[in-house]
C-alpha cells in the first residue's frame, strides 16, 4: 500500500514543537564519494560558507530531532560542535572498503536503538530543509515508512518506524534499505521542497547548489 499526503511546510526559522516518540536523524556519510571528482571529498567542499556536511548536519540539528552521524575517518573534523562523539559512528580507512549503505543505516540506527524511528539523510543532501525532516518524521505515525518527495519525485529522507527496528539492524552492503520499502506500506509526504530530490555527486551540482543558495529558491533554512 502506497499513499501520499501533502505537507504544509513551516516558515524558516521556526521553532519546531517536540514530537511523542521523536526519532532520530540518521545523517550518512561513510561513502567514499568516487563519482565526484573534485579537488576534495565532495562533503568537504565549501557550499555557502561552510561545509557541503556541515551544512547538512545544520539543517538537520535544527529540526529539533536528535542526530546521528555514520562518518568517515576524514570527515569527523567536519562535524566538530555540531555532532556529540557519543553520536557518531566513525568508520575507519581500513573498514570502508567493505561498507556499504545498508551497513552505515544500521550502524546508526543501532547507536539511537530506543528513538521512536530513524530518518536516513545522506550527507550529500544539504538543501534538505529541517521543515522537511519534521514531515517525514510526522508521518510515521501512519505508516511504517515515509519518504519525502517533490511534484511527484521521490527523494529523502526516508524515514523508518520503531517497530522496524530489527529489519534494519540486519541491513549490510550496497542494498541500503531498498528491499524494506518493496516489502512494507510507505507514505510519500510531498513538500515544497526541491533539495528533497537534489544530491552533490559532480562538480556541476556543487556549482548549481552554490548558485540556489545565492539566491534562489532553493535556499535551506539556518540553524
Amino acid at each position: 500500500m502506497h499513499i501520499t499526503i501533502q505537507s504544509a511546510g513551516a516558515q524558516e526559522g521556526t521553532a519546531f514543537a517536540p514530537m511523542k516518540n521523536e526519532p532520530a536523524v540518521v545523517v550518512l556519510a561513510a561513502g567514499a564519494g568516487s563519482r565526484y571528482h573534485g579537488t576534495r571529498h565532495k562533503l568537504s567542499e565549501k557550499l555557502g560558507g561552510d561545509s557541503v556536511l556541515v551544512r547538512t548536519l545544520r539543517n538537520a540539528v535544527a529540526s529539533g530531532m536528535p542526530v546521528v552521524l555514520v562518518v568517515s575517518e576524514s570527515l569527523v573534523a567536519e562535524a566538530q560542535g555540531l555532532v556529540a562523539p557519543d553520536d557518531m559512528v566513525v568508520v575507519d580507512a581500513r573498514s570502508q572498503g567493505g561498507w556499504g549503505m545498508g551497513d552505515s543505516i544500521a550502524a546508526g540506527v543501532s547507536l539511537h536503538a530506543s528513538a521512536g524511528g530513524w530518518l536516513v539523510l545522506p550527507g550529500d543532501m544539504p538543501l534538505v530543509r529541517p521543515d522537511s525532516l519534521r514531515a517525514v518524521a510526522e508521518a510515521l505515525d501512519q505508516q511504517p515508512i515515509a519518504f519525502a518527495q517533490y511534484h511527484g519525485r521521490r527523494g529523502s529522507p526516508v524515514g523508518f518506524a520503531a517497530e522496524l527496528f530489527s529489519e534494519l539492524m540486519m541491513l549490510k552492503g550496497d542494498e541500503g534499505a531498498r528491499r524494506l520499502l518493496a516489502r512494507y506500506p510507505t507514505i510519500a509526504v510531498e513538500v515544497d521542497d526541491p533539495g528533497v530530490v537534489f544530491d552533490i555527486d559532480t562538480v556541476d551540482d556543487l556549482a548549481v547548489a552554490q548558485r540556489r543558495i545565492d539566491g534562489s529558491s532553493l535556499r535551506p533554512e539556518s540553524a
